[in-house]
């Protein structure tokens, strides 16, 4: 994979920037020039996932965010033109998971919560944002999704189905940019590595894992443009 290389003065908004995955793919952003604004539901978790990132306040911006919301949402865009001008990509974190149980016996109530988590996250953010990516030079959506929903198991069926969903809505939305303009695409993991896993769990092998910094890495290619030409793909970077 190319080099990120310089992402200087593009704003790039992460939505769920509290997760075990956001302080990675912001300290990635930050380190290729980006300018970084974060996005978390409780008030103050935005930057508390960066506090030890010493990020600038000029290249940060965190906000509480009920990404569920559509006028949230929208109010978050606003912000973010408001204070920078402009929103040149989003990456999409937000997660959510339930204990898998047998497809017949999983509460319908799990996939109300999976419903709202990973799929209307992405409906909003991507028709929030829409006008301010297809504007830009360098417009890109980053979606990071799962191995279930091309795999499904009979045990995560609400979780895998969900994912899916998320999945076919970003080709979709793909799909709406031209040749040579914005793009949207899918980083593909199995399970996430984190840094406090592996601080718990000292001397332990993760074999189907995949550290966050590498999906950083991904991320930040996808949004740089050495990936200008990749619009509409799945990246995996998952075991066979």
């Amino acid at each position: 994979m190319a080099d990120a290389g310089n992402l200087a003065g593009r704003v790039i908004a992460i939505a769920g920037v509290g997760g075990g995955l956001g302080p990675a793919v912001a300290a990635r952003l930050a380190e290729a020039g980006a300018v970084v604004a974060g996005a978390n539901r409780g008030e103050g978790e935005a930057d508390a996932a960066v506090a030890d990132l010493g990020l600038e306040p000029e290249r940060w911006d965190g906000r509480a965010v009920d990404l569920t919301d559509e006028d949230a949402v929208a109010g978050w865009r606003d912000a973010m033109v408001g204070r920078f001008g402009r929103v040149d990509g989003v990456v999409h974190l937000v997660g959510g998971w339930r204990r898998g149980q047998p497809l017949h016996e999983e509460p319908l109530a799990d996939w109300d919560l999976l419903h709202a988590l990973l799929i209307r996250t992405v409906q909003l953010t991507t028709r929030a944002f829409h006008d301010q990516i297809a504007a830009s030079e360098h417009g890109r959506f980053v979606l990071v999704s799962a191995k279930q929903a091309q795999s499904p198991s009979n045990g995560n069926a609400a979780y895998a189905a969900a994912k899916a969903a998320a999945e076919a809505w970003t080709l979709a939305y793909a799909d709406g940019f031209g040749p040579g303009g914005a793009t949207a695409n899918i980083v593909v993991v199995d399970a996430l590595l984190t840094p406090q896993m592996r601080a718990e769990n000292p001397g332990k092998e993760f074999p189907t894992f995949t550290p966050v910094e590498h999906v950083a890495d991904a991320i930040a290619w996808l949004c740089s443009d050495g990936a200008a030409e990749m619009n509409g793909r799945r990246l995996a970077l998952t075991m066979p």
